[in-house]
């Protein structure tokens, strides 16, 4: 892996690594905010203000950024997280400084035209009742807001109706002038790309943009054991269940990953082995893993029949008690590090995943690590490290989050370690 990094007078950090062999660039402008540094009358703000840049500046209409993309064949959009807001691009390598002229036309000059924002909250509002007929989303939100409760992560993304229709265009202005800034941006390239030319480019249209560095509100998660559901008479029942996990930096985070990998992952883990391949209680069962700066958490996803949730729910719990006990094997844990070889190999000849790799890891601070050293990381892994990760993360208090035909009451049992 080979990247260089400049930083601006004004603060703003551009990262690029270049990939000879393309013509085309994965762009992506960075901003160091995200759900959790909104304030009470600001829950939802970073995603709606994410949609309502695309609405272009005074000097661009929202049609007219629009028709600029489409005339050179360009990908574009944006996504919203929990700590960050990314606005990205797609192109060929000549069009580059077409999309840096509009992008930076969104991010530094918005418009915020009132009409636009009415018509835009809609959207947002539109968005969460998608969602919310999602049971999948439903259920991941009652695990997070459980998981995280009493925590700046455990609000929601999208925040809520009442949130969104409350916010006023001085609410948005306000956060746009709080969080965006020079000083909160990192402008990540990876593809057909010079740096230096990239450097120029940036400085031309952002070097005048001021702004300091944000700040954020850290605090170690500290949830109890809890069920959240949402009744729905469903056909299938959607259940997470899991607890407090590692944060983003923790060096055992590599055993977890292995660990993840054998229990929930792919179609030779355990869990989808015993409960979908021999007893046939679910189409889709899998491990997942959250990881922020101060915060994580784990967590095993299963959709099944509601008459068939206890034994779904037994077999996940004994699955857990046994790499807890016994951990995992030699072959399990060969086969994993060969599957995450693969895997990283393969994300790491997409330009946008390298995009997306340099801007995450430069905002949050983490280190910019080559293929070789990630895969020397994993290689490094051993059958005792997976044992001990798993005794300290599946022997904690759990959490879950459901959506089915459930009283208050009926998962309770599940919490039981």
């Amino acid at each position: 892996m080979h990247y260089d990094l400049t930083t601006l007078p004004n603060g703003l950090r551009v990262i690029s690594e270049p990939m000879p062999s393309l013509r085309s660039v994965a762009l992506g402008c960075w901003i160091d905010t995200g759900t959790r540094d909104e304030l009470p009358n600001e829950h939802g703000a970073s995603h709606f203000l994410e949609h309502l840049l695309f609405k272009g500046s005074e000097k661009l209409s929202a049609r007219q950024v629009s028709e600029i993309f489409d005339s050179i064949g360009a990908e574009s959009n944006a996504f919203t997280s929990k700590e960050s807001t990314c606005y990205w691009a797609r192109l060929l390598d000549q069009d580059l400084g077409t999309g840096f002229d509009v992008l930076s036309e969104m991010l530094q000059r918005p418009a915020f035209r009132q009409n636009e924002i009415d018509a835009e909250r809609q959207v947002v509002i539109e968005e969460i009742n998608m969602n919310d007929d999602d049971p999948d989303d439903v259920a991941f939100e009652n695990f997070t807001t459980a998981v995280f409760v009493d925590h700046p992560l455990e609000a929601p993304v999208l925040g809520t109706r009442e949130s969104i229709r409350g916010m006023s265009r001085d609410d948005i202005l306000g956060y746009w002038k709080r969080r965006y800034g020079a000083g909160s941006m990192v402008v990540a390239a990876a593809g057909s790309v010079d740096h230096q030319a990239l450097v120029d480019m940036v400085a031309e249209r952002f070097g005048d943009w001021s702004g300091d560095n944000v700040e954020h509100e850290f605090g170690e998660a500290a949830p109890w054991p809890v069920v959240r559901i949402t009744r729905r008479e469903t056909e299938q029942a959607h259940i997470v269940i899991g607890g407090k996990g590692l944060t983003r930096s923790d060096e055992k985070r590599w055993a977890f990953e292995v660990l993840n990998h054998v229990l929930g992952s792919g179609m030779s883990s355990r869990l989808f082995r015993e409960i979908r391949e021999e007893r046939g209680l679910a189409y889709a069962v899998y491990g997942f893993k959250m990881a922020y700066a101060d915060a994580g958490a784990w967590g095993v996803y299963v959709g099944t029949t509601p008459s068939q949730t206890e034994t779904a729910m037994d077999v996940i719990r004994e699955e857990l008690s046994k790499v807890v006990s016994d951990g995992i094997t030699e072959e399990e844990l060969d086969r994993a590090k060969g599957s995450m070889r693969g895997g990283l190999a393969l994300a790491m000849e997409d330009p946008n995943s390298r995009m997306v790799r340099l801007g995450r890891d430069e905002l949050s601070g983490m280190p910019h690590l080559s293929v070789d050293e990630r895969l020397a990381k994993l290689e490094a892994v051993t059958l005792d490290e997976v044992k001990s990760i798993a005794a300290e993360l599946f022997t904690g208090q759990r959490m879950i989050g459901a959506v089915g035909p459930y009283d208050e009451g009926d998962l309770d049992a599940f919490l039981a370690v």
